[in-house]
């Protein structure tokens, strides 16, 4: 009988901390992660210590010419695109951009304006996942759980060399006819701002004025004390202090309540969160070179990926309708105005004073 038991409390005990879901989801405290999900397919090819020769180096470049020579990604006059009226609910796609850096501006009034320099990548869609699809996957199923599912779009930005992937990663932009991409992300769109796939996406998808919400993750400051990640004071310099000058102090109480808080401010993991900077107003666009210059700052360092779409902001919302579903060049062959400003930016080159 004492076997019976013992063998039962043990199977039990497999099924709650052998279980591959349920370790993934174990951690409340664990918010950032140092590896993709687990859903996502293998991307980085795990090379060998073998040495591949130059013979066959050169055999497998010349392939990878013969497969990818005759697809280029297709013009937006050239898309078989349905023509949809936009409204004040729909939801457009967005684009992946890299942090250049920032740049001080001036209005027109003497004010110095600090703007962030978001270099849009080659973007291009590469997948369109219905509603009904898309409700279905794992990360749908969480955020249409309660209300009216909506469609993704999959933008890939960075083409690669192909040789850097997998062959399951690479499968992904076969149907598209694209190389590679390093950078994927998706974004919820309405079924009047779908988007068929090898649409390219530029900076002119957004326009002057207008509010945008990006989202990065911050920079990654390794492991750090209280008094950098918390701001704590520490102890004294002198006068009696060994060893606490940079320490937290006490972390909890010996009378009720005999045990450490959930949320108690520790020394840990400081940055590397994911975080949206929301309202951030659009106030210079060069048309030439994919640059889009944001008023304020943004997450993450100089250097990093970040996403751009289209604001959530009630009060900071369209009034007049964008390009829609994206930014095309005039069929007429006309180029578009290279540099865009905002009316209220004294722009450089231009006369500051009118006599």
């Amino acid at each position: 009988m004492l076997s019976i038991v013992f063998h039962k409390r043990r199977r039990l005990v497999r099924r709650l901390f052998f279980n591959h879901e349920q370790i993934r989801t174990m951690s409340r405290v664990k918010r950032r992660t140092t590896h993709p999900p687990y859903w996502h397919v293998l991307k980085n090819v795990q090379r060998g210590d073998e040495k591949i020769s130059s013979d066959n180096l050169r055999f497998v470049r010349e392939v990878i010419q013969d497969k990818y020579k005759n697809k280029s990604p297709i013009k937006g006059s050239d898309l078989d695109i349905e023509k949809t009226e936009w409204d004040p609910k729909t939801k457009r796609s967005g684009v992946i951009a890299r942090n250049i850096g920032v740049q001080h501006m001036w209005e027109k009034d003497g004010k110095k304006v600090i703007c962030t320099v978001l270099h849009v990548l080659d973007n291009h869609v590469i997948r369109y996942v219905p509603p009904e699809e898309y409700a279905k996957s794992i990360i749908g199923a969480k955020v249409f759980r309660n209300r009216k599912p909506l469609g993704c779009l999959v933008v890939g930005a960075e083409a690669a060399n192909p040789d850097r992937f997998t062959k399951q990663y690479c499968s992904l932009f076969n149907e598209v006819g694209l190389l590679p991409k390093k950078r994927l992300a998706r974004f919820i769109v309405t079924p009047n701002a779908a988007l068929p796939p090898c649409t390219p996406l530029t900076a002119g998808h957004f326009v002057i004025g207008q509010a945008v919400d990006v989202y990065g993750k911050t920079i990654d400051y390794g492991f750090q004390g209280v008094v950098k990640r918390w701001g704590f004071k520490g102890g004294p310099a002198s006068h009696g202090a060994t060893k606490f000058h940079r320490r937290g102090g006490t972390i909890g109480t010996g009378r009720d309540k005999a045990r450490v808080w959930p949320g108690q401010k520790m020394p840990g993991h400081m940055g590397s969160e994911k975080r949206f900077c929301r309202g951030l107003k659009i106030v210079r666009i060069n048309m030439k070179y994919n640059v889009i210059y944001v008023k304020g700052t943004v997450p993450g360092p100089t250097n990093s990926i970040v996403q751009i779409f289209d604001t959530l902001l009630p009060r900071r919302k369209f009034t007049e309708a964008p390009p829609h579903p994206t930014y095309f060049p005039p069929e007429d062959g006309t180029l578009p105005q290279e540099d865009i400003w905002d009316s209220n930016l004294h722009v450089f080159g231009s006369p500051s004073i009118s006599v």
